[in-house]
């Protein structure tokens, strides 16, 4: 999970151990809160963006590049309706 940082398990505990002393106990649940709100609006607003543009694209793209509806199962095909294979 740290690989990108390359850090091990003792200075993952000496980072935080840094944190509880400049922050203390009492400011870290306050701190981790914070931290948990600001990426769930980074996160919904990057769905937002996400989906916005997704709308853009769709509503400029030309009617011939859409995608047709399938075609209906029901129907069969006679022989006629079929390709002869290569002659040889």
């Amino acid at each position: 999970m740290f690989a990108i940082f390359n850090f091990g398990g003792w200075e993952i505990i000496l980072i935080l151990a840094v944190v509880l002393i400049l922050f203390g106990a009492k400011k870290l649940p306050e701190l981790a809160k914070g931290l948990g709100q600001g990426i769930k609006e980074f996160k919904k607003a990057t769905d937002n963006a996400s989906e916005r543009m997704r709308n853009a694209i769709e509503e400029t793209l030309p009617v011939s590049s859409k995608r047709l509806p399938p075609a209906p199962t029901d129907t069969e095909r006679t022989v006629s309706q079929v390709s002869p294979g290569p002659k040889a």
